[in-house]
């Protein structure tokens, strides 16, 4: 009789190393899955968040130049005049330094000084759809 309860005891501890085993390949099936994936969404958000910053920091251009009846002279000065809470963060670079300005050209008229024109990211490389984040 004790023979009995002693297995019956024992096969009621807990899995087995193999169930165990099996259980984690299918974890690491999964994860193996679902990471490419989750990485390519945030690949898509960063890109989308630059298009947003991008559109509106040209806006904020554009108003101050209505505004103030010139560019402005850089993107501080968005931020310092109200046009901007805070110079964003380029998503791809993760840096708020490596927007490229572009300046208004030489055609204004005499002593008046040129000023952005527009903006671009400063990052290297290319989106999913293969265009460069610098033609954005």
């Amino acid at each position: 009789m004790t023979r009995v309860r002693t297995r019956q005891h024992l096969r009621q501890g807990g899995f087995t190393f193999l169930e165990l085993l099996i259980v984690m390949t299918i974890m690491a099936i999964l994860a193996s899955v679902s990471i490419p994936t989750f990485m390519t969404y945030i690949r898509s958000a960063r890109e989308t968040r630059l298009q947003q910053d991008l559109m509106v920091m040209r806006d904020a251009i554009d108003k101050f130049t209505v505004d103030k009846e010139k560019a402005p002279q850089s993107l501080q000065e968005l931020v310092t005049g109200g046009y901007l809470r805070a110079l964003p963060e380029d998503p791809i670079t993760r840096s708020t330094d490596s927007w490229r300005i572009e300046m208004e050209s030489d055609t204004l008229s005499q002593g008046a000084q040129p000023g952005i024109r527009n903006v671009r990211s400063g990052a290297d490389g290319n989106d999913q759809n293969g265009k460069a984040f610098s033609e954005y």
